[in-house]
């Protein structure tokens, strides 16, 4: 897998918290009231693995890869 720049780190990050946070929303309401809400659960979740999946979390609940390369705004050049 290519290593992610910071940004896309973050990107990716405030994309996993969003899916997650629609998720929680979604169980307060009920599947009973939502159309095809079991469809919608499975299709969050596959979202919200592959983003984990993006970010260096392996399945057995380890810590991310916290390694990126610079953006380029990060980068230093040579005096």
């Amino acid at each position: 897998m290519m290593k992610l720049t910071t940004v896309e780190r973050e990107r990716i990050t405030d994309s996993m918290l969003k899916i997650q946070a629609v998720r929680a929303s979604l169980d307060e309401v009920g599947e009973a009231k939502i159309p095809n809400a079991d469809e919608i659960e499975t299709c969050l979740e596959t979202a919200d693995q592959s983003l984990k999946t993006a970010l260096g979390y392996a399945r057995s609940g380890s810590q991310p890869d916290t390694s990126v390369v610079p953006d380029e705004e990060d980068e230093v050049e040579p005096d």
